[in-house]
């Protein structure tokens, strides 16, 4: 099959690593595979190398300060609309903005729901729904995030569980990572880490609460965020999230957008992952992080809860993830990190390839009818 898979960033947000990932898997499986994306300002490709075996497309994209972000959503679908020509017999989107390119550019699409997005503004939300109720076939991540679906869109979408790089980050926990995680230790010292940035969806004020509430006990812990390259505005949030951490006299570690190259060692090195999303798909850097043997405290989530069954520590508030924190970090109570290495090596890129070319199978089948 000739397959495109339309992302939006070249960053890296789930979306993006999935949309890498399952691409190279297909590849591997002997399809022709395009991925198009925007590249934004001087961005001319992916955040990592991808398999030369998959082509890339990267679309220019300019950031002017100041846009609105309503407007720039709109700009970038536009944009990518103006653009896109896949000779393709599937074209797959992986979020709102690439749906409703494609779509607009007059191509019939699947879409995978990573999640339901809860916007506020008018523009934001008809984009929302629109990518949506456009697309001819929908996937998910997790039954949890289709039932949502079903429930508020009246859609039964195929669920389809993402991959995992296990075998990445449990080499960076053992012997060949172990100049890595020197090096993050030696820069960060004992540090609870949370991936993706500082943003609502990723509960950051909480965990920053709830870190605080660790001080007496761990008074030389450190607090790290990750990640964080997103189209969306969350200055407010991320004023509020400064505010906060300086009444609370905590000055956390914020590293940005870290090289993928470096990214398993900062999760191996890692005394716990803070993973207290308000919403989530699947919960891949949690997957990850136990991979690497690493204890994840998680918000009590059902998607959550179906993922990764009694793997992780839960919480569902700020008391609850100061406690679920300490328990993390306490040897003596720890739990056992081999059955979470054991779920995270259940999940791979190319099992998920495989079900993907059933799903576009069918999808090809009922075009035909």
């Amino acid at each position: 099959m000739k397959i495109a898979q339309v992302t939006y960033s070249t960053k890296p947000r789930g979306g993006v690593v999935h949309t890498l990932a399952l691409s190279e898997a297909l590849a591997a499986l002997g399809h022709e595979v395009e991925i198009w994306t925007l590249g934004r300002g001087d961005d001319t490709a992916f955040f990592r190398e991808v398999d030369p075996a998959v082509s890339v497309r990267v679309v220019p994209f300019d950031t002017p300060e100041g846009e609105d972000v309503g407007d720039r959503i709109e700009r970038s679908i536009t944009t990518m609309a103006a653009a896109f020509g896949a000779d393709a017999d599937v074209v797959h989107a992986q979020d709102c903005i690439s749906a409703n390119a494609v779509i607009s550019a007059g191509s019939a699409c699947v879409r995978t729901i990573h999640h339901l997005d809860a916007f506020t503004t008018p523009r934001l939300i008809a984009c929302h729904e629109m990518a949506i109720h456009r697309p001819t076939g929908r996937i998910c991540v997790s039954r949890a995030v289709a039932a949502e679906v079903e429930a508020e869109y009246g859609y039964t979408p195929t669920v389809i569980p993402n991959g995992v790089d296990a075998d990445r980050f449990a080499a960076a926990a053992g012997p060949a990572g172990d100049e890595q995680r020197a090096r993050w230790r030696g820069r960060l010292g004992d540090y609870v880490l949370a991936l993706g940035g500082i943003e609502p969806r990723k509960g950051s004020i909480d965990l920053l609460e709830a870190f605080a509430a660790l001080r007496a006990e761990h008074p030389d812990l450190r607090l790290v965020f990750g990640g964080g390259e997103t189209l969306f505005d969350y200055r407010p949030y991320r004023e509020e999230f400064e505010r906060r951490a300086d009444e609370l006299r905590i000055q956390p570690t914020i590293l940005g957008t870290v090289p993928d190259d470096d990214l398993p060692a900062l999760v191996a090195a890692a005394s716990t992952l803070g993973f207290v999303s308000t919403k989530e798909g699947f919960g891949l850097a949690a997957m990850e992080a136990l991979a690497a043997g690493v204890p994840v405290v998680a918000r009590d989530l059902p998607v959550i809860r179906e993922v990764f069954g009694e793997a992780v520590l839960y919480a569902t508030d700020v008391p609850g993830i100061a406690d679920a924190l300490s328990t993390s970090l306490d040897p003596s109570s720890r739990i056992d990190p081999v059955p979470g290495q054991h779920l995270a090596r259940s999940y791979s890129w190319i099992g998920a390839a495989r079900a993907h070319e059933d799903f576009y199978r069918s999808f090809l089948a009922s075009a035909g009818d």
